[in-house]
């Protein structure tokens, strides 16, 4: 992810508007969840869900890659990635533990 190195860096409340492109999102996470499936974690930045401006999600092929998420919760972290649309909502797949940087 060599092009992530100049990726802009936003708040979490501006992921809406870079729909489609690679930035770096510095912020506090609000909450860490897990999907009642066991198939998805998730870390919502700028609120908490479902009133979340953004949402980190990792899926559970790659939850042992990364750090203990639930540790997360109330620290600020810069995730760099692609912000994708799911369902209308901004989100970042975590899917590569340099993307994750706890501040």
């Amino acid at each position: 992810m060599a092009r992530a190195a100049f990726a802009e860096t936003i708040a979490p409340c501006d992921a809406a508007a870079h729909i489609g492109q690679i930035v770096t999102v510095e912020g506090p996470v609000d909450e860490a969840h897990h999907a009642a499936s066991g198939r998805a974690t998730f870390l919502d930045m700028g609120g908490q869900y479902p009133n979340n401006c953004l949402a980190i999600v990792m899926f559970s092929d790659d939850q042992s890659k990364s750090p203990n998420v639930d540790a997360l919760e109330a620290k600020t972290v810069d995730i760099t990635g692609m912000i994708k649309s799911y369902r209308g909502r901004p989100e970042i797949i975590l899917n590569d533990p340099p993307q994750l940087k706890t501040k």
